[in-house]
């Protein structure tokens, strides 16, 4: 059973008044306008906020529609979801605000996507929702932000270009961070805090949460040891060090969901892990080190509740950013090595324009949204990835206006 067509709306935006909320309503404006072709509206629980949002949004917002709803309240969720087919969230940290709205959508049938990176929320959203969302035709969607859509869209393109060339896919693919310009969101911060302090709590959810495969179905799992980057490395085929990559935690496992999704497309025995790449020479083994410090150092003091105040001083704090000239200039250029079983391998690259936590995700997150409204009708409901539910639309809406770009660069 899936949601009927003759809703009011195509999107509501909920959370339009948070940092990210209000850039991915601009977008939205821009790229489709107030009520022409996309019915959208946005919400949140502060009319006056609310209002106020539209005031900057300047004229041609002066129609967008209002819904009042408090994320804690079922009712008042259920109301907004009555009026849409497709929600978009950005109320986080979603493990502390984001499980109402889920199972709300799940139950009327809604679709919804996010931009959480919180694995051992999205877990527990699998294990009490998909059942329901699969018998609503909810589709559920989380990690529609810089985590995890380039590294799921990136190894997706590049097993289509694999199959393509070689007739078969890559089983082993690495991510490499060549360069990035942005800062992280507040919201992402507070959500990364979140999930250390749970963890620390926690031994039970610091043993799921070291699984790579703690986000894919029973039953799927590799025999095939999984790369796990914890230190400095040397990389020789690329001739550069490594360190490792913050965001890596929740993209290899949305990956590893992906590939399980698409029925093992990518092989049963498929390997898959990401880094930074730091720099050639002792200039790069430094870089390293400077990096797993820095990096040892948050997870350390977020972990404890006397040093936890030292984080949330010095990170930006939730509703805060960059101006909109830093998040314009931002940029991120990824680069995925690929080989497959017999050895022949695949290099391809994915650039995106704009800040990653930020303008970049903004964009991503709004065509992740638009697709669910109109691309995907034949998909059954369930909690999905971006690449296994969308892919080839999600691609084109991608390259066409969310300033990614995909491209093969090498064979071998």
């Amino acid at each position: 059973m899936n949601k009927p067509t003759e809703t009011t709306y195509d999107i509501v935006v909920f959370g339009a008044t948070s940092f990210v909320g209000q850039i991915l309503t601009d977008y939205l404006l821009q790229a489709y306008g107030a009520g022409k072709d996309l019915k959208w509206a946005v919400a949140g629980r502060s009319r006056s906020k609310l209002d106020a949002l539209k005031t900057d949004l300047g004229e041609a917002a002066a129609g967008l529609p209002v819904i009042i709803a408090d994320a804690s309240d079922e009712a008042a969720l259920q109301a907004m979801c009555d009026q849409t087919r497709v929600v978009i969230s950005t109320v986080g940290p979603y493990a502390l605000f984001g499980e109402p709205l889920v199972k709300v959508c799940a139950e009327t049938g809604t679709d919804y996507c996010d931009l959480t990176g919180e694995v051992q929320w999205i877990r527990k959203m699998i294990e009490k929702y998909e059942d329901t969302a699969r018998a609503s035709g909810a589709r559920i969607v989380h990690c529609c932000g810089f985590d995890s859509i380039p590294s799921d869209m990136g190894v997706w393109f590049l097993q289509q270009q694999a199959e393509g060339t070689f007739g078969v896919p890559c089983q082993d693919v690495r991510m490499r961070v060549k360069a990035a310009k942005g800062e992280f969101s507040g919201g992402t911060v507070a959500s990364l805090v979140n999930a250390v302090k749970e963890a620390a709590a926690d031994p039970a959810l610091r043993k799921q949460m070291a699984n790579p495969f703690s986000l894919s179905p029973a039953g799927h799992r590799s025999r095939a040891r999984q790369p796990n980057l914890k230190g400095a490395e040397y990389d020789k085929e690329l001739g550069v060090w490594l360190a490792p990559f913050v965001m890596s935690a929740i993209n290899n496992r949305v990956v590893h969901r992906s590939n399980a999704l698409q029925d093992a497309r990518y092989g049963k025995e498929f390997t898959y892990d990401e880094a930074v790449m730091t720099g050639r020479g002792l200039q790069g083994r430094l870089t390293a080190y400077a990096i797993i410090g820095a990096l040892a150092g948050f997870l350390a003091a977020s972990a404890f509740r006397p040093s936890r105040w030292v984080v949330e001083k010095f990170v930006p704090k939730a509703g805060e950013g960059p101006s909109p000239e830093v998040q314009e200039k931002g940029y991120y250029d990824l680069r995925f090595v690929g080989k497959t079983e017999d050895g022949k391998t695949m290099r391809t690259k994915v650039v995106g324009k704009g800040d990653p936590g930020y303008g970049s995700t903004s964009r991503m997150l709004g065509e992740a949204g638009v697709c669910l409204a109109f691309d995907v009708a034949e998909m059954p409901g369930g909690i999905w990835t971006p690449a296994s539910l969308m892919g080839t639309h999600l691609f084109d809406r991608l390259t066409a206006k969310a300033g990614l770009s995909f491209e093969v660069l090498e064979t071998g």
